[in-house]
């Protein structure tokens, strides 16, 4: 893939975020709630995404849990991050697979695939994080066959800044530049990146309030430093 330059600021990002990715990754694979956690996601994601098998492009992939989720449901997936170290341990696990995600390096603002190539685009947890959102669904769009499905979960993770998160390393690499850049990161309601995806065209646009998905976090707690925090499904087609 072809990647454009990339500001100092994504690339501070990306840097945390390859440095995070062994503890994420463990985090995300915690054996006492894995299982619970693939079946309610393969619920969620079952119901939004088209019949299988379907090309899904996952954005933002991380460590790949999302993307192993939709392959798991029967669909062709390839799967991006910029983070290198994330795709590096989604890349190991694949290895280990039959019908795995394709994983690659890649930018989700700028997707370097051709017009109409697949029929879903997910992400989840990548809004916040999103440097020009507005460009970045455009480009989604432009993916999409007709008909095609956007699917994206994310939360208002830092309503009250992004300095209220204690994680180590965060502070430093989510700094004044970083939050001049990324528009729903101190988002305080998921209206906000709903307002986004309608601008960018997308039609039949919902919002799902994630209760399974809560009440697993209040079981189980979530990240360190993090608070339970209603998720919601955003979904939109492309006409």
């Amino acid at each position: 893939m072809t990647l454009l330059p990339l500001s100092p600021v994504q690339a501070n990002l990306n840097a945390y975020w390859s440095e995070r990715a062994p503890e994420y990754d463990a985090h995300q694979q915690r054996p006492e709630r894995l299982p619970r956690d693939v079946a309610a996601w393969s619920a969620i994601w079952h119901e939004a995404l088209p019949e299988a098998p379907a090309d899904v492009l996952d954005l933002g992939t991380g460590s790949g849990f999302v993307a192993f989720v939709h392959a798991a449901l029967g669909h062709r997936v390839t799967a991006t991050d910029l983070a290198e170290g994330m795709v590096q341990i989604a890349q190991r696990r694949a290895a280990e697979l039959g019908n795995a995600p394709t994983f690659l390096i890649g930018d989700a603002v700028e997707p370097d695939f051709a017009p109409a190539s697949f029929d879903a685009i997910t992400n989840r947890y990548v809004m916040w994080t999103l440097r020009e959102p507005e460009r970045a669904l455009a480009n989604w769009r432009r993916l999409l066959r007709p008909g095609g499905v956007l699917a994206l979960v994310d939360s208002t993770w830092f309503p009250d800044g992004l300095q209220a998160n204690p994680t180590p390393g965060f502070a430093q690499r989510y700094d004044d530049r970083a939050r001049e850049v990324l528009p729903l990161a101190e988002a305080r309601s998921i209206d906000d990146t709903l307002a986004v995806v309608e601008a960018a065209g997308f039609t039949d646009v919902t919002v799902t309030p994630l209760t399974s998905i809560l009440e697993l976090d209040r079981e189980y707690g979530v990240a360190p430093g993090h608070d339970v925090t209603l998720q919601y499904l955003v979904r939109g087609v492309s006409r």
